[in-house]
């Protein structure tokens, strides 16, 4: 059936090519054939019905994947514009046979991919280094285009497949480029390419038997001149002896244009999938109504985007491809026109359309016929019920936990991040940061199919998993803070039938661990996880039991460990673990009482020990003055022992650091408070010159974190000089705008309103 040879018709393509499944389409219809063999793992032939279910649409991608190991998979993704998906699509509405013939999975996923080979479609080396060879840059650069995308459309995209004189002859002049290029680089430098095309080659003489040379053969242009090479069956079952093999199972998935493009690490991808989908849609007028597209995107966007536009734009689109000798505009020339045109010469809007029409976020959809884990099935079925839709676009979702079904898909969402379907992320909240306030972003990936597979070896049913995987994981746990954060991920999760196990694992590793620093790392997530667990209405009182007996140990062992010879980088750290201990005392408070008081004792021993470090120190008086626990006149006399002339200027620095460094608002307390600003003024002029260059990165990075407003007050105040600060400390003036003292009445009124605020949910 190939023109000039006898034998079947070998239809060699670009995979996800428009013009070349238009191409096939029109060979298809012109031969007859009567069967269809097409690249693709053989396992797949139980499903291929599917194809013509009403619930299957592109893009979509076949799944195979060990039984015993579903992490090991591969992906064979078609596309309505996939020549592939299109000859399928023919065969099975004329009810012609239709059967994969390309290396079975089993062999594939047995044998693993090998360091130049990533997968069915991956990149090729030429054999004589790590250059990979491109066939469409090789026949590109043969024609003189320097852009082998450019020179594909100019040669196929723009090419009326359908108003051709021999539907076929196309596909004979790509076959005798291939063939030169395989005489020039062999295999490429994959040698699997040999073991799959003898399979097809064994496959095509099955065929031959049972329909003679009526049938057709879709496959990558590449492997057409091996498929028309001359060898015998015995050569063929030679290479393809011994070879490994697994048990596999497939399925379809749904997959993205996103994923499709080369960008996304995909070997046979394309880099502009969404504009593609186009071309192969748009029966006419494709460049006028691709810009009809880019108008409403920019409308929605508000910009100011009017038919003239569009009008101007094919104009220019039209000449710039006239001025470049092309039969009709390309990509290349659509978006110069665009950006000239539509975006005022500005790239910012050129990406977003970029982002959402050319490459696009279209997410495939498949039918629930279609073979799933028992795991998969409850997920779909509880996202149907939670109206959860899964979208290749991100997306926010915001959940008000005091709502059931927000709680729900906050339940379920932190289900699926504990087995490892990554399909929402946790992200900061734009309406407040209220404990019973959650915001997600979504994005489903084709990958999460594989994870969801996975995850299936714990469970039939997404709770039934967690919960399994949470006890393993608690078993399993080689550190206090791995189990502490486990316990917060379970209440959050929800999972109530693996706390016990979760716990049983905190209280071991808590009783053996010695070390104070781990201890405090760990205290925080228990923390809160008990106010997770009243949030949401969950039983933590257990964790409390634990919470307290931790804070109990850090608050002995601490000031030995902070005086135990620290370096700076020591130094930070433990002074990050005392604010993260001093927040989980906040919370933890309410159910002892005395915990504040004993917490407030170690940050008093810290405060005035000598030998802690400056930096811990500094923190320490400030958390004690924030509490109300120490007053500020204590604080100025150990802000004035701490940057006295005895002491060493690092060692002030650091203390300067903690005190007023970080996000705690120390920029705030020195503007309303000009006794401590007067006195680290006084301390800065006192430092020695050569000192001051050492000292000078940590003040730098301590002033630097503060707000503009609150630097050019702190300017103001210090520009004023001494006598000025001192007139005012004197009589107890406040700055300007403000009393010397607290109006009690004034504040009264704000009271209740603070506290409404404030108040924990009810």
């Amino acid at each position: 059936m190939s023109p000039g040879a006898a034998g079947p018709l070998l239809l060699g393509v670009r995979h996800h090519g428009p013009g070349s499944a238009r191409s096939v389409r029109a060979a298809l219809d012109a031969a007859r054939p009567r069967a269809v063999l097409i690249e693709g793992p053989p396992e797949a032939d139980a499903l291929l019905p599917l194809a013509a279910d009403p619930g299957m649409r592109p893009p979509v991608a076949l799944l195979a994947h060990a039984a015993d190991d579903p992490g090991r998979a591969a992906f064979w993704p078609l596309a309505d514009f996939s020549p592939e998906w299109v000859a399928l699509r023919w065969a099975q509405e004329r009810g012609v046979p239709v059967r994969f013939v390309d290396l079975p999975a089993a062999h594939t996923l047995a044998a693993g991919p090998g360091p130049d080979e990533p997968g069915p479609d991956g990149p090729r080396s030429d054999g004589r280094g790590d250059v990979p060879v491109d066939p469409l840059a090789a026949l590109a650069t043969a024609a003189g285009y320097d852009d082998p995308e450019r020179w594909w459309e100019d040669v196929v995209e723009h090419r009326d497949a359908g108003a051709a004189p021999d539907p076929l002859a196309a596909f004979e002049a790509v076959a005798e480029a291939m063939g030169a290029l395989r005489e020039t680089y062999g295999d490429g430098g994959r040698p699997h390419d040999l073991v799959r095309e003898a399979h097809m080659r064994q496959k095509m003489r099955a065929a031959r038997k049972e329909f003679g040379e009526e049938y057709a053969v879709v496959c990558g242009a590449w492997h057409v001149p091996a498929l028309r090479a001359r060898t015998t069956a015995a050569a063929d079952r030679a290479l393809l002896a011994g070879l490994p093999k697994t048990k596999v199972e497939t399925t379809w998935v749904p997959w993205t244009h996103r994923r499709l493009a080369r960008a996304g690490g995909y070997g046979a991808g394309i880099t502009s999938p969404g504009w593609y989908a186009h071309l192969f849609a748009a029966r006419d007028r494709p460049v006028e109504r691709w810009l009809t597209k880019v108008a409403d995107l920019l409308r929605e966007e508000d910009r100011q985007v009017s038919p003239a536009h569009v009008i101007e734009a094919v104009r220019l689109a039209g000449t710039l491809a006239a001025l470049r000798g092309r039969p009709l505009p390309g990509l290349t020339e659509t978006l110069e026109a665009v950006r000239a045109v539509m975006c005022d010469g500005s790239g910012v809007p050129l990406a977003l359309i970029e982002d959402r029409l050319v490459v696009g976020d279209v997410l495939g959809e498949v039918p629930d016929a279609a073979p799933a884990v028992p795991l998969q099935r409850d997920l779909t079925r509880l996202t149907r019920s939670l109206r959860l839709k899964a979208e290749a676009q991100r997306r926010d979702l915001e959940l008000d936990l005091r709502k059931d079904t927000d709680a729900a898909k906050s339940l379920l969402l932190h289900r699926l991040r504990l087995l490892g379907v990554d399909w929402g992320v946790p992200t900061a909240s734009r309406n407040g940061t209220g404990t019973f306030r959650e915001t997600w972003r979504l994005c489903w990936e084709p990958e999460l199919s594989v994870r969801v597979a996975e995850a299936g070896i714990w469970g039939t049913t997404v709770l039934g998993a967690a919960t399994a995987k949470a006890e393993a994981d608690a078993e399993g746990a080689g550190e206090l803070r791995e189990v502490t954060a486990l316990a917060e991920r379970c209440l959050l999760a929800g999972l109530s039938r693996a706390l016990p196990a979760v716990l049983r694992a905190l209280a071991d590793r808590a009783a053996l661990d010695t070390d104070v620093a781990r201890l405090a790392e760990a205290l925080p997530a228990l923390a809160r996880s008990l106010r997770y667990g009243d949030v949401r209405g969950t039983d933590a009182a257990a964790l409390g039991t634990v919470a307290a007996g931790l804070a109990e140990r850090i608050c002995v062992a601490l000031p030995p460990a902070c005086a135990a010879g620290l370096d700076a980088d020591g130094a930070a750290g433990m002074r990050d673990h005392v604010d993260g201990v001093h927040g989980a005392v906040a919370l933890l408070a309410d159910a002892d009482p005395g915990l504040r008081e004993r917490w407030s004792g170690v940050l008093r021993t810290l405060a005035g020990r000598d030998t802690v470090p400056g930096l811990i120190r500094g923190r320490a008086v400030r958390l004690l003055l924030d509490g109300g626990r120490l007053p500020a006149e204590e604080s100025a006399r150990l802000m004035g022992l701490a940057l006295s002339p005895a002491a060493a200027p690092a060692d002030a620095a650091g203390w300067i650091e903690g005190f007023a460094g970080g996000s705690a608002g120390g920029g705030t307390l020195l503007v309303h408070d000009e006794r401590l600003l007067g006195l680290i003024d006084a301390w800065l002029v006192s430092v020695p010159p050569r000192a001051f260059i050492g000292v000078l990165p940590l003040l730098r990075r301590t002033f630097g974190a503060y707000e503009p407003g609150v630097k050019r007050t702190l300017g103001e105040l210090v520009r004023r000089g001494p006598g000025g600060r001192a007139g005012r400390s004197a009589s107890r003036a406040a700055p300007e705008g403000f009393d010397p003292e607290l109006d009690p009445a004034r504040a009264a009124a704000a009271a209740d309103l603070a506290h409404l605020l404030l108040a924990a949910p009810g």
